[in-house]
């Protein structure tokens, strides 16, 4: 399973999306990738494999897209993919 986390300005709470294959989600990864490089806001839909669900957002409020894959290991309990991790002392 793969993870796409779309971020959006001004929403502290990322968009999940979920794609079972690699390739869809590489495929799903590049036209958001794509349609931020392109600067000009267009819209974009996108459907999760785990639960069906479909999202419909405009790329002008996305600041941000990442990809992770559930099959390079597991998280400890209560951290999430990403690119920053938090220090505890």
């Amino acid at each position: 399973m793969y993870t796409l986390e779309l971020l959006l300005k001004g929403n502290p709470a990322p968009i999940v999306i979920y794609q079972k294959e690699e390739e869809a989600a590489n495929r799903a990864y590049q036209s958001v990738v794509e349609a931020l490089r392109n600067g000009s806001p267009q819209s974009l839909e996108l459907t999760c494999d785990r639960t069906g669900k479909k999202v419909f957002l405009l790329t002008g409020e996305l600041c941000g897209v990442q990809m992770t894959s559930s099959r390079s290991g597991a998280a400890p309990l209560g951290v999430r993919p990403g690119f920053l991790a938090q220090l505890q002392s």
